[in-house]
């Protein structure tokens, strides 16, 4: 079983410490994206990476519909992960909407995790107003899967620019780009469902594992004002707002998402 979940998830581990860095990857992404991350931690930690199944290299005969029609199934993954390595006292670093994965899984198991590196995490991506901006209208994100089911292609390309920003690095649109277009459409339509549609708002009181927010500037899909109601509602989180920009810094501004974690987990 343990085997089959490690070839299930694509898991790879390496590193030379005792303490476990989980790295949990965002959206029509793979393990890949941390590529200029982890070096810098692989002497000091141990590493584990792994895809979401239904993601990058993963088992997709083991997707199931209605086990990810929801964020609580891709929370299973990473517990199952967890279990099948034996992990404990984990410091699990996520993307985007792995955040809220990762923070469920947390508070369903807290015991297997040490602290929760959140990348540009949203709670909730609509607009709740007066009291809480997520960066879309809910016409904006039923248009967005709307064009995605009609026209997956064109979607990508629309999509990819606004989430990395940074122009001036046009190379890594393009990885995220192909990244999208590499991933069964219907499979991305579910998972992208089961993002932009989610509300983990009531869940951040739950959390008991302290956590580091991680926020970047002209973020257009997790807003400034994101960051300041995730770290008001999180029991024990850190807020770090960063120079970067976009939605990717562990790809657009490598150095900086390395420094500020490597700050954080100074006393680990």
């Amino acid at each position: 079983m343990d085997q089959n979940i490690l070839l299930r998830n694509n898991v790879k581990v390496f590193g030379e410490g005792q303490k476990t860095l989980l790295f949990a990857h965002g959206f029509g992404c793979d393990q890949n994206m941390w590529r200029f991350i982890t070096p810098s931690f692989e002497n000091d930690y141990r590493i584990v990476l792994f895809d979401y199944v239904g993601s990058g290299k993963s088992d997709i005969s083991a997707y199931n519909t209605e086990k990810y029609s929801n964020l609580n199934g891709y929370a299973q993954d990473i517990l199952d992960v967890c279990a099948a390595l034996a992990l404990t006292e984990v410091i699990f670093v996520g993307h985007s909407v792995s955040n809220m994965i990762g923070m469920l899984a947390a508070i369903q198991s807290p015991d297997i995790f040490e602290k929760l590196v959140l990348v540009c995490p949203s709670p909730c991506y609509i607009n709740d107003l007066p009291n809480y901006v997520g960066g879309f209208e809910r016409q904006d994100i039923e248009d967005l899967l709307d064009i995605m089911e009609k026209n997956y292609i064109g979607w990508a390309s629309f999509l990819a620019p606004m989430v990395m920003k940074n122009e001036d690095q046009p190379e890594l649109t393009q990885e995220l780009e192909a990244s999208f277009c590499s991933t069964d459409p219907v499979i991305a339509s579910c998972f992208a469902h089961a993002t932009f549609y989610s509300d983990n708002r009531s869940d951040l009181p739950k959390m008991k594992v302290p956590s580091l927010i991680l926020q970047c500037a002209e973020d257009a899909i997790a807003p400034t004002e994101v960051g300041h109601y995730l770290h008001q509602h999180l029991p024990d989180s850190t807020l770090q707002l960063m120079k970067a920009t976009g939605h990717c810094p562990h790809l657009s501004h490598p150095q900086e998402t390395i420094h500020l974690i490597k700050e954080y987990l100074k006393d680990c």
